[in-house]
């Protein structure tokens, strides 16, 4: 299995990428990758890893966007970028699968002009692993894409959604939760009513009704559906709350000797906790509805991250959840 990674995208490029490119290749003894970025940049980065080169290709790409550029006019614009690149490469199946920790934009841009959608496929849809209570997780999407969404839109991404945990997640008959703000059938705006009936009729899909954004930590669902900005708001609260709760927690713990002794006996519970919580354990966000493979990395991302996005893609491409999305959507034709 062949995945393309973005070497210049990122906070921490190339050092993050590379690294956890070189951890891939040992996690992953089936995965081969090909690091799409500055040739030279990239060599210079690569030598300090003891990495399977016969596993590792570079392909140059002698642009990047960056964070701060518009997305549409930098794709257009940067036709030899690392994103461009790599999305070639997924389009000419020189790839399986290609990964990024660039701009969002100019990745969903890009990867929407570049590549083809499944059919029946109005708008594709980025998706994130949250974790929950019970110690699964749940996939919430939209979670970046379409900002403004029709009820359609949300009735596609619960298909996909449920195939996509069923075949890359291994979760048997996936619950799917339309993300509203009560329960009842006629709550939420003209979005989510209109929504409810069209999930309630899709064929093959394990809906249980409304689910109100507390339910998404209580483990109720394991796919939250909802438009962008809902999706997007969740996303970044559950970010800023893991970490202000484990900043408070530490204070706490260190606040009286009793607490610190306490807080040692129970190290090993805190670690596990603080992983559940960790992004860089899930590594990124699928982007679904298209006919290729595309994960999106935290901006972010460390070796840890980068690792686990590649092994997330090669999950991803190895299931076959992009045909099954593929004969899900053909039911409601």
């Amino acid at each position: 299995m062949r995945v393309a990674l973005d070497a210049m995208g990122g906070d921490n490029a190339p050092q993050a990428a590379i690294a956890g490119a070189a951890a891939a290749l040992s996690a992953y003894p089936e995965i081969a990758v090909a690091l799409v970025g500055k040739s030279d940049v990239v060599k210079s980065a690569l030598s300090g890893h003891s990495a399977d080169m016969g596993r590792i290709e570079i392909i140059h790409a002698s642009e990047v966007i960056g964070a701060d550029e518009s997305p549409t006019a930098a794709v257009r614009r940067k036709k030899d970028s690392s994103i461009a690149v790599g999305l070639r490469l997924l389009k000419e199946d020189s790839a399986d699968a290609f990964v990024s920790a660039g701009s969002t934009g100019a990745l969903l841009t890009g990867a929407a002009v570049t590549l083809d959608r499944l059919p029946g496929v109005a708008r594709p849809a980025l998706a994130t692993l949250l974790p929950t209570k019970t110690g699964g997780r749940v996939l919430l999407l939209d979670s970046g894409a379409n900002v403004d969404a029709k009820p359609e839109y949300l009735a596609q991404f619960a298909a996909m959604g449920s195939v996509y945990m069923e075949r890359a997640e291994g979760v048997s008959n996936p619950r799917v939760g339309l993300i509203n703000i009560g329960a009842e059938a006629e709550k939420g705006n003209a979005l989510t009513r209109a929504a409810y009936g069209l999930l309630a009729a899709l064929p093959g899909i394990n809906f249980i009704g409304n689910a109100e954004p507390r339910d998404i930590p209580a483990g109720v669902c394991d796919v939250a559906v909802c438009d962008a900005f809902v999706g997007n708001v969740i996303l970044k609260y559950s970010e800023g709350l893991a970490g202000a709760l484990m900043s408070m927690l530490k204070r706490e713990l260190m606040a009286t000797l009793p607490s610190k002794i306490g807080a040692a006996l129970s190290k090993g519970a805190y670690k596990r906790l603080a992983r559940a919580f960790d992004y860089e354990e899930v590594g990124g966000a699928p982007f679904l509805g298209l006919t290729k493979v595309v994960v999106k990395a935290h901006g972010s991302s460390g070796e840890k991250a980068f690792k686990n996005a590649l092994g997330q893609a090669l999950r991803f491409a190895s299931s076959g959840a992009a045909g099954g999305l593929a004969a899900k959507l053909a039911e409601r034709q």
